[in-house]
């Protein structure tokens, strides 16, 4: 279970380090839409994945005390 939440914690963080990187490079380019989706949104969801994948890293940390 432990190694799981590692894994899954490591995924939400890259994953949501790839759509913060996306959408600023998107921005920086002059767009505002990217496949639909506003880029402030993706910003958004990858902040929101990065902090998942902490609160997932935390919980592991927490539980090998």
């Amino acid at each position: 279970m432990k190694e799981l939440l590692l894994w899954l914690g490591r995924l939400c963080g890259v994953c949501g380090a790839v759509l913060c990187i996306a959408s600023l490079a998107f921005r920086l380019h002059g767009s505002y839409l990217i496949g639909g989706f506003q880029v402030g949104t993706l910003l958004q969801a990858g902040i929101a994945g990065l902090a998942a994948g902490s609160f997932l890293l935390l919980f592991v940390l927490a539980q090998r005390r």
